[in-house]
């Protein structure tokens, strides 16, 4: 094998161009769907359980069905998959935007979360495979993570002008012209592979992993919301049994839906904690700001989005400025100093005394935090066997859908618990408002809106000063979080080769080539692949 990679050319930066697309849109769809839900819901005339299931059923089946994905995308070909979910969100998007019933609304984003789950494993399995050079290849994922910020950045503005504009079903119809452009472009500037000696998909432990892993989302997101229900509790109990019995299932499968050696690889699942705790501290973050930028500030949602803006941005910037950073520094040290900067930015939101200072700390805290999912997919698609690497990267994308419902679940709970115990509701508020004033800020917001006017202003100033408190509690916690992941990383990783380091080792561009199908011949231009470290004899050349 030779000791230099190939580098990519114009025709590689143009396919990563064509993978961003869908990824900034479905961060820009997600956020505007929040802008969108009062005109859905006045118009669909939602229960509150339905509203619900239209918001959180599509993170459901997309965090479900990842694994699947990213496995079949190995098996039957990483660039079809992602063209085949690309057209079939395109059109559940249509049917969402037209939906004329809840249910409608409900089954369309259940689809839209099935094929919203193909997109992100195949892209990320295709970048690898693109970029074989080290330091290509860990710019074009800091790229990669930037569009996806910079979707989330644009959806409050695209979203309002949208809904100012048209009606709500147009937020839906933006997934239509960003799919056909990926439809004509990807077959001619994305490679394809698929793994011919795989076997066929094991369909038990596709039930399994679904059985596993909706379960314990779905229990995270709903104990945040109502602590003391015990069925939440049981679902996640309910996870982890089918999960167990998942793992049971892959080790004694011969070609297994998801390969558990995968974490033995060397900084494997340290990456994968990393990745998930740091998801913790974003989201839970990012909730607490959300709300009281809306509920101590008094912003309009709109405003409020243009206010998380900037958070936002820090994380795009410093997750193209990191792999610059790592040409002159090891890439576990820029980690760990840029995790070290995010835990002083949360300290400076603790002690916060004004919005400026707040925002400040958010979006320092944000951009330090940069670096991880910049380096964790490097390592993880990096260091995976070529007919792995779907597989690596829904592994990695899963570990950030559970750092999400985790944060809100876990910082949630920490953030509700600091401000029942804090509040002090104002002796002249009735019994059962004073209930609901103790809950949450947004219950005490409820509440003030049927009493007499000095006495709502008594309760939202002892309000908005527990959730303040509960505030600081969450960003002392997650300092302390990240300074320990900074701690982490400097020790966990500091023998794993990352964004260029030790590029020989990890040169991929002189495997064996053979060809896709049964031909055994190369059809369009060669692409530089991973090298197959344990079976080279399933390498296929893309046909372009």
């Amino acid at each position: 094998m030779s000791s230099t990679a190939p580098r990519a050319g114009a025709r590689e930066w143009a396919g990563l161009a064509v993978l961003a697309l869908p990824v900034l849109l479905l961060a820009l769809d997600n956020s505007v769907l929040f802008l969108a839900a009062p005109h859905l819901g006045a118009d669909l005339r939602p229960s509150a359980t339905q509203l619900l299931w239209i918001m959180d059923v599509y993170g459901f089946m997309v965090a479900g069905f990842m694994i699947t994905m990213g496995t079949l995308g190995d098996r039957i070909g990483r660039r079809r998959l992602l063209l085949t979910g690309a057209a079939a969100f395109a059109g559940a998007s249509v049917l969402a935007a037209y939906a004329a019933s809840p249910e409608m609304m409900i089954v369309a984003r259940m689809l839209l979360g099935v094929t919203g789950a193909t997109l992100g494993p195949s892209a990320l399995a295709l970048i690898g495979m693109m970029f074989a050079d080290p330091r290509q290849r860990a710019m074009a994922f800091g790229i990669f993570t930037a569009c996806f910020m910079g979707g989330a950045a644009l959806g409050p503005v695209v979203g309002g002008v949208l809904l100012e504009s048209f009606w709500w079903g147009s937020v839906f119809l933006l997934g239509v012209p960003v799919m056909a452009i990926l439809l004509v472009a990807g077959p001619l500037v994305l490679p394809e592979y698929r793994d011919t000696a795989a076997g066929r998909v094991d369909l038990a432990s596709v039930g399994l992993s679904l059985a596993a892993i909706m379960p314990v989302i779905y229990g995270l997101k709903e104990i945040a919301d109502e602590p003391a229900r015990a069925v939440p509790y049981a679902a996640v109990v309910v996870g982890l049994a089918f999960g167990l019995w998942f793992v049971r299932r892959q080790r004694s499968l011969e070609t297994p839906l998801l390969d558990l050696a995968l974490f033995k690889g060397r900084g494997f699942a340290a990456a994968l904690a990393i990745l998930l705790l740091t998801g913790i501290v974003q989201s839970g973050l990012y909730l607490f700001v959300s709300q009281y930028l809306q509920l101590v500030e008094g912003m309009a949602p709109l405003k409020a989005g243009l206010w998380l803006v900037p958070p936002t941005l820090a994380l795009g910037v410093g997750s193209v400025l990191a792999p610059v950073v790592a040409r002159r520094f090891r890439s576990s040290h820029v980690m760990g100093a840029g995790l070290g900067l995010a835990g002083a930015g949360l300290l400076a939101m603790a002690a916060a005394d004004g919005l400026g200072l707040l925002m400040t700390g958010v979006v320092i805290g944000f951009f330090g935090t940069a670096p991880v999912s910049v380096f964790v997919f490097d390592l993880i698609v990096g260091a995976a066997p070529v007919e792995k690497a779907g597989s690596a990267s829904a592994i990695a994308q899963t570990s950030g859908e559970f750092g999400i419902a985790l944060g809100v679940a876990t910082l949630g709970s920490l953030g509700t618990a600091v401000y029942g115990s804090r509040i002090d509701v104002p002796g002249q508020v009735p019994a059962g408002a004073r209930e609901t004033a103790a809950d949450s800020l947004s219950g005490a917001v409820e509440a003030a809106a049927d009493l007499p006017a000095a006495v709502a202003a008594d309760l939202l100033r002892a309000a908005h000063a527990a959730f303040s408190d509960a505030l600081a509690a969450v960003s002392v916690t997650s300092a302390a979080l990240v300074l320990a992941l900074a701690a982490v990383s400097l020790v966990a990783l500091r023998s794993v080769a990352l964004a260029g380091e030790d590029a020989g080792k990890k040169a991929r561009g002189d495997a064996g080539e053979t060809a896709e199908g049964d031909a055994g011949e190369k059809s369009g231009e060669d692409v530089p692949q991973p090298a197959a470290e344990a079976h080279p004899e399933k390498l296929a050349i893309p046909d372009a």
